[in-house]
Parts: C-alpha cells; sequence; structure tokens
C-alpha cells in the first residue's frame, strides 16, 4: 500500500471510530435517563407536593390535627357526660374565698355562731361536713355535735352558710380562756383563719355541721 492510501485509510477508520464513540455515549446517555432513579425520574419522585392540597384522611398530619368532641382540648374543663359535652364541677371552698363573721348566741347555755358568705364573684361549695375549728396554741379541736352528715351548700351571692360552736360541752368547772377561734375548711385547708371572740372558756368543744339557716346551727350542750 503506498504511503498516501495508508494516510487516507488511517483517518478514514478515525473519523469511523469516533462516529461508533459518540453513537454509543449517546445511547448511553438515553438509557440513562429512560431507567428507573435516572435524573429526570428522580428529580419528579422527589418534588413536594402542592401547599393547597389536602392530606389523606388517614394520614398522620390529619390525625394530629383534629380535635376529638368531648376532650378536654375540644370541651374544656369539666365533668364528661358522655355525648360529647362538659358538666362544669363546682369548686370546693377554701378559708380565703370567704368572708367571716361570729356572733355570741345565749341559746342553749350559749355558743359561737359561726357565718360564712362566698366574696364577691366567687361561687364555691362547702362540703357535707362540720368545719374544722380549733382553740388554743395547743390546736385543741372541736368534735362533731351532730352525729348525721350535713348536706353540701353552694355558696354565691347572698347565700349565708352558719354552723354553731359549743367551746365547753362539759358541766366541770375549768377549762382554757380564750378570746379566738381558728376555722378551716376541711382538715387540708392550706389558709385556715383565726376568728375573734368574747373571752370563752374552752373545754372539749363541739361543732355543727354547716346550715342555711342559723336556727339549725344550735349545737347541743
Amino acid at each position: 500500500m503506498s504511503g498516501n492510501r495508508r494516510k487516507a485509510f488511517l483517518v478514514t477508520a478515525a473519523l469511523m471510530g469516533g462516529a461508533m464513540l459518540m453513537t454509543a455515549c449517546q445511547d448511553t446517555d438515553a438509557a440513562s435517563d429512560a431507567a428507573p432513579g435516572g435524573g429526570a425520574a428522580q428529580g419528579s419522585a422527589s418534588a413536594p407536593p402542592s401547599a393547597g392540597a389536602a392530606a389523606p384522611s388517614g394520614s398522620p398530619t390529619a390525625t394530629a390535627t383534629a380535635t376529638a368532641k368531648g376532650t378536654k382540648d375540644g370541651a374544656g374543663s369539666g365533668a364528661d357526660t358522655g355525648d360529647g359535652e362538659r358538666k362544669p364541677v363546682g369548686q370546693v371552698c377554701g378559708a380565703n374565698d370567704i368572708s367571716w363573721s361570729t356572733r355570741s348566741e345565749t341559746q342553749a347555755g350559749g355558743y359561737i355562731l359561726v357565718i360564712a358568705k362566698a366574696k364577691p364573684g366567687i361561687t364555691c361549695v362547702l362540703p357535707a361536713a362540720h368545719p374544722t375549728v380549733a382553740f388554743g396554741s395547743d390546736g385543741t379541736e372541736a368534735g362533731p355535735a351532730e352525729q348525721a352528715v350535713g348536706k353540701q351548700i353552694t355558696l354565691s351571692g347572698n347565700t349565708t352558710a352558719y354552723a354553731g360552736v359549743n367551746p365547753k360541752s362539759t358541766g366541770a368547772n375549768g377549762g382554757k380562756e380564750l378570746d379566738s377561734i381558728i376555722v378551716a375548711v376541711g382538715d387540708n385547708d392550706p389558709d385556715p383563719v383565726s376568728l375573734p371572740v368574747a373571752t370563752i372558756t374552752v373545754d372539749k368543744p363541739v361543732v355543727t355541721n354547716w346550715h342555711t339557716s342559723p336556727k339549725d346551727a344550735v349545737p347541743s350542750k
């Protein structure tokens, strides 16, 4: 083969090889684009959903944002009535919810009438039990003057509750001379109050339950 023909053959072979290589590259790129997980398909799968699209009803997002009717968040506090509503529960009175006063009475040998009214704007419930009444620095506590349990009383507005305290239920001489009593709504009341009274002799004191009428709050001797 002459020099010129050999040179022409090499140039032609090089051109054909280059063309075949370019074709193979193009085919490879096309196959890559069409394959699952390729660049175009991958971009389509990871695209975020439209901002206005609603979440499926069973999705975690829908579940997290739903509030069931009758729950504390959905219907407020109170006792669940079972039909998706709640009934308000009365607040138990504390001594600091009440305006207190006392009055000395001569009936039944003399006793102290404790008078309780709710402070303005407060509605609370006195439990069906006698108030806790204590005397002196040693905390001598009054026992129950009634065998039966009383009724709870809701204090609000002008509603008034009365309890009668007999500071000396014994007929013996002697006792402690005091001029104040400590009153609380139950043993767990955190804010008992000290109420002034006339000088009294204390010996085995007793106290009645709460009553809505002062004549029902006369303690037995």
